[in-house]
């Protein structure tokens, strides 16, 4: 891209009040960013924006532009836009595509096959287990696993995917040349080092909350379809789910408990007519013919180690928590146990992995998402 060609994107993507429908406007009617801000004031008001949105083309935002400009000076530092070849061809058929991405990292990722997986931040520890062991196998079978880089869910299942050896890319809400959450900061290093980060928004925006819903609006365009692990009534994850409706994708659910409310929002997807999830193969029966040659074939199970062998006190432990979440006292009342044996047994039930303590002090039994 031209240094000309560049600075235009730039300011395109800069003016305030000039969202991506304005954008979209204006690549239609003058063909080029740089012919949309040579236009003329009246030019601009007759290619439907108003007043102040062509003042804010006439006004490029200098010291941001030349931010910008230092930030992708850097390695492995892109930015696509809309006319770019490179430009994902998912993203670009949606309604409102974001005029511009910036990268950082691989921009060949943006072409191949994606699966998002989305859910609650506050997971259960079931849900963080079935996330990363779903991206893991989603990886390793052909897809590129693409999240939000949020807490919960969206972190383990970038974290499954890159201890796969697969690909993953996280859509930010924020300028790449921050991080959020702050605790993520390493993770996103991972996945600039094996996949990408990318955005819609310039360097030095911060995490606001109307930046989320845009995000996640790119999160189901790129893929092919979006998985939800778990996610309460009013999750952000719902949102993510009914973009990738309207932008005609599919949906997957994973159900859970009856008992657990992060399992409300998976259900109620799925009576919308979201599919349910119980292997990865419920999702290649719906996206395989989509991904024809690119498709990798299941791999051949190895064989097992031996299972820990479960004492009669480990079992009747298991087998009261069934799939769901137990306070210490209803567990007493359950097994009938003693208060000292039934938290030495829980000790060894949750070093075996079998077991773990979720928020709020309540026992979750672990079960593979297999």
């Amino acid at each position: 891209m031209s240094a000309p060609d560049l600075n235009a994107w730039l300011a395109l993507c800069r003016a305030p009040g000039v969202g991506s429908a304005a954008v979209h406007r204006l690549l239609e009617t003058f063909g080029s960013a740089g012919a949309a801000l040579a236009a003329s004031q009246a030019a601009l008001r007759h290619a439907g924006l108003s007043s102040e949105q062509a003042d804010a083309l006439k006004k490029p935002d200098a010291d941001g532009i030349a931010a910008d400009r230092d930030w992708l000076a850097q390695p492995q530092r892109h930015l696509l836009n809309l006319l770019d070849p490179a430009y994902p061809a998912t993203l670009r058929n949606i309604a409102q595509a974001p005029p511009v991405l910036f990268c950082q990292g691989d921009p060949e990722l943006l072409a191949m096959p994606q699966l998002a997986i989305v859910g609650s931040r506050t997971a259960t520890p079931q849900g963080l287990e079935n996330a990363q062991a779903f991206a893991a196998e989603l990886a390793r079978r052909g897809f590129v696993i693409t999240s939000g880089l949020a807490l919960g869910i969206d972190g383990a299942a970038h974290r499954g995917a890159l201890q796969a050896d697969g690909y993953t890319i996280a859509v930010c809400a924020t300028g790449l040349d921050r991080v959020y959450p702050a605790r993520h900061k390493t993770l996103a290093h991972e996945i600039c080092a094996r996949g990408a980060l990318i955005s819609e928004f310039p360097v030095g925006v911060a995490a606001l909350a109307e930046n989320f819903p845009r995000r996640n609006r790119i999160i189901s365009g790129l893929a092919l379809g979006t998985l939800v692990v778990e996610a309460a009534h009013g999750s952000g994850s719902l949102i993510t789910a009914r973009y990738a409706l309207e932008q005609s994708r599919e949906v997957f659910a994973i159900p859970g408990s009856i008992h657990n409310p992060q399992a409300r929002g998976c259900h109620a997807l799925i009576r919308q007519g979201a599919k349910l999830v119980e292997t990865v193969n419920d999702i290649f029966e719906e996206l395989g013919p989509l991904l024809g040659p690119l498709l990798k074939p299941a791999p051949v199970p190895a064989a097992s180690p031996a299972g820990i062998a479960l004492d009669a006190d480990a079992a009747a432990v298991l087998q009261a928590l069934g799939d769901e979440l137990l306070d210490l006292d209803s567990l007493l009342q359950r097994t009938g146990h003693e208060l000292a044996a039934l938290q030495v047994t829980l000790t060894q039930l949750e070093m075996a992995g079998q077991v773990a303590v979720a928020p709020g002090g309540r026992y979750q039994r672990l079960g593979g998402a297999f």
